[in-house]
């Protein structure tokens, strides 16, 4: 070979190798992961989307890339989050959250998303059934929401004299009102009557329970609002502080100090959303995949918030408990 061609085939491979690595960096898939709360409140549910892509083949780093857009708990600055994941070019938007959820929905119609929702994603308009989602959504839902009667039960279990409770409500939350609905239509039913109050930011939470302290009820629960997930730790305390009951949708709260919680895993819903979402960047469409939903509700009970507030809960109750934190 002459020397020539030599340094010909020598300059050629020095292009071609950056190319053929810059072209692998780009096939690399990239997911937009958008959710209303932040990574300080938040990282462990972060973490159980990337345990769902890891089961459907995909590791963070290695043969995927994730955008992280946190919105800290302010739900006006969704829509521009999901409009730099759509800017971004993004393959797949996991949405965490109802209110992220229509964000995303609403800045492309193209880009695959999957969503968790504690409310009804066919009522609230996400997808068109949970069996055939249609257009570009599918996800996981909590049914949160509709076990708010179902925590109504856990009260009287729990507080047989119990004849009160109050349900705080975010009124930036679109669920907030049907939400409230129902569990106003089933306390009757129960034997309970029904008090509403309204909390949307830190300061509204404490207003709220200052007021629950003076309508004389004997338990409080919240709405399936993620706000209200975020500040659990907040809530636990001022319930401690007003000494009133609190039974909650997840058993994050339980766990910051709740007296007890009804519901879904929400961290095995997130898990599931990344597991979705690892079947969509292998080619899977949104429409085809039903909307998931949860088999197992815990129950959740606290023991040690039980003792502070002078309770002792029902043998019954506890030996239905799937988790007692001592």
């Amino acid at each position: 070979m002459r020397r020539r061609d030599f340094i010909k085939i020598v300059a050629g491979s020095a292009v071609a190798w950056p190319l053929a690595a810059r072209a692998q960096q780009a096939a690399i898939p990239v997911v937009g992961f958008l959710h209303y709360a932040s990574p300080d409140t938040f990282a462990h549910i972060a973490e159980a989307v990337r345990r769902g892509l890891k089961e459907a083949g995909y590791v963070e780093g290695q043969n995927v890339r994730i955008e992280y857009r946190w919105a800290d708990g302010h739900y006006d600055r969704l829509p521009a989050l999901a409009a730099e994941l759509v800017h971004r070019q993004v393959t797949v938007i996991t949405a965490g959250g109802n209110v992220a959820a229509q964000a995303a929905k609403a800045a492309t119609a193209v880009i695959p998303i999957v969503f968790t929702s504690g409310a009804d994603p066919v009522w609230s308009g996400l997808v068109e059934s949970l069996s055939r989602p249609g257009a570009n959504l599918t996800g996981a839902s909590l049914v949160a929401a509709e076990l708010a009667v179902k925590r109504l039960e856990v009260i009287r279990e729990l507080l047989p004299l119990a004849r009160g409770v109050a349900m705080i409500v975010n009124p930036n939350y679109p669920g907030a009102e049907s939400e409230m609905a129902e569990v106003e239509a089933a306390g009757p039913v129960i034997g309970l009557q029904i008090q509403k109050a309204k909390a949307g930011d830190v300061s509204a939470l404490e207003t709220a329970f200052s007021t629950i302290s003076q309508m004389r009820v004997d338990a409080v629960t919240v709405g399936t609002d993620g706000f209200f997930i975020t500040r659990r730790e907040q809530i636990a305390a001022l319930a401690a502080r007003y000494a009133v009951p609190g039974i909650y949708p997840f058993p994050d709260f339980p766990a910051a100090g709740g007296l007890a919680s009804y519901g879904a895993s929400l961290a095995d819903a997130y898990r599931q959303a990344g597991v979705y979402t690892g079947r969509v960047l292998k080619g899977a469409k949104p429409a085809d995949l039903p909307i998931t939903q949860p088999v197992k509700f815990e129950l959740v009970i606290n023991l040690k918030t039980a003792k502070a507030l002078g309770l002792t809960i029902p043998p019954t109750v506890l030996a239905r408990a799937d988790e007692v934190i001592e």
